[in-house]
């Protein structure tokens, strides 16, 4: 069984955030592969700060990657202007990897886990989904030139207590002509009254340092995969502590988290339960997971439908989502959750 709490708080970065143009750059990577050859095996880490940008790992591909040039075409895409010096440090995957996932094995061991909630219509918390809603306006109102002085990096985060939002929160990076004043009344206005529908009674923080003029690798360093949070559940449930973005399919630290809130999806859209927690576990090289186990809000064990309905092996995950297509790196910022059109959040009739 397990709880949220009546009292939480939950976060997410616009796709300027130096972490999220890391894992976008290493989803962009992904896709250009499979894009060539969908068998690829891609394990692609990004790093950058301070005007240097390093991409290391390793890819079993006959596809043919201009990695520094993905890179640079990514970067400016999300709006920035300075220029990289990129470094590649991209090598052939170990043999004793591959050995396994050969025959179709887990690309590595682990613990993954899957959630959804009757709560809101994205089957998520709801601070998850206005933290997300609240990251995506900011970008939207700076890419439209709704809001001239906005620029890409941002935060955002949301306090809810009994079901109502009471702490609502944005940093911002902006231009040097705006005063923190026009700031917070722009923000107020076309940030965060269309996606809360009122602040009154909410405590709406802007810029609580003062100032957020230098962002981006200019201002911080970027890691791939360190969002995870942010990727999934906001910190409210348990996470395996494996990343997404840079991974192939192969990799169960996302193709079977990605199978695990599909799974625990289709058990609330079917009547199983209001919440329901759905988690695997793999070795290495090895096709069945190790464990398989599902419980809903009142801590009914519904291990049983799930073993029934839904294959954990990793190949017959690949099939039944789809995931040796080019789809990954749209998925690099704002959740991996939650949003339509992408196959783990399908609803189908078990």
């Amino acid at each position: 069984m397990f709880h949220l709490l009546n009292r939480y708080t939950t976060e997410s970065v616009t796709s300027g955030h130096p972490d999220k143009v890391c894992d976008q750059i290493s989803d962009a990577i992904l896709d250009a592969c499979l894009e060539q050859d969908s068998m690829s095996r891609v394990a692609v880490e990004t790093f950058g700060s301070h005007g240097t940008l390093m991409i290391g790992g390793e890819v079993t591909t006959n596809a043919k990657i201009d990695y520094k040039k993905i890179a640079a075409d990514v970067y400016s895409s999300i709006g920035y202007t300075e220029k990289l010096d990129i470094l590649v440090r991209v090598a052939h995957q170990s043999g004793n990897i591959a050995q396994g996932v050969d025959t179709g094995g887990a690309g590595d061991q682990g613990i993954m886990y899957g959630y959804a909630t009757d709560e809101t219509k994205e089957m998520l918390p709801l601070g998850v989904v206005l933290s997300h809603a609240l990251a995506r306006r900011l970008e939207k109102l700076r890419r439209e030139k709704t809001l001239l002085w906005l620029r890409p990096d941002g935060k955002t985060q949301v306090t809810i207590s009994d079901g109502k939002v009471i702490t609502a929160l944005t940093s911002t990076q902006h231009a040097k002509k705006v005063s923190q004043e026009q700031i917070r009344k722009d923000l107020v206005k076309n940030l965060f009254r269309p996606i809360l529908g009122s602040t009154k009674g909410i405590e709406i923080l802007v810029n609580p340092t003062g100032k957020f003029e230098i962002g981006g690798f200019t201002a911080d360093a970027g890691l791939t995969g360190r969002k995870i949070m942010v990727d999934t559940y906001g910190g409210l449930l348990p996470h395996g502590g494996g990343a997404f973005s840079g991974k192939d399919a192969t990799k169960v630290d996302r193709s079977a988290a990605y199978m695990c809130r599909f799974v625990a999806k289709n058990l609330v859209a079917n009547g199983y339960g209001k919440k329901v927690l759905v988690s695997v576990a793999y070795a290495i090289g090895r096709v069945e997971p190790v464990m398989v186990e599902a419980f809903d809000e009142k801590g009914k064990n519904l291990t049983k439908i799930v073993t029934k309905n839904f294959d954990f092996r990793p190949r017959a995950i690949i099939e039944r989502l789809g995931l040796r297509r080019p789809i990954f790196r749209e998925t690099a910022a704002y959740g991996h959750f939650g949003v339509a059109g992408r196959s783990w959040e399908q609803i189908e009739k078990i």
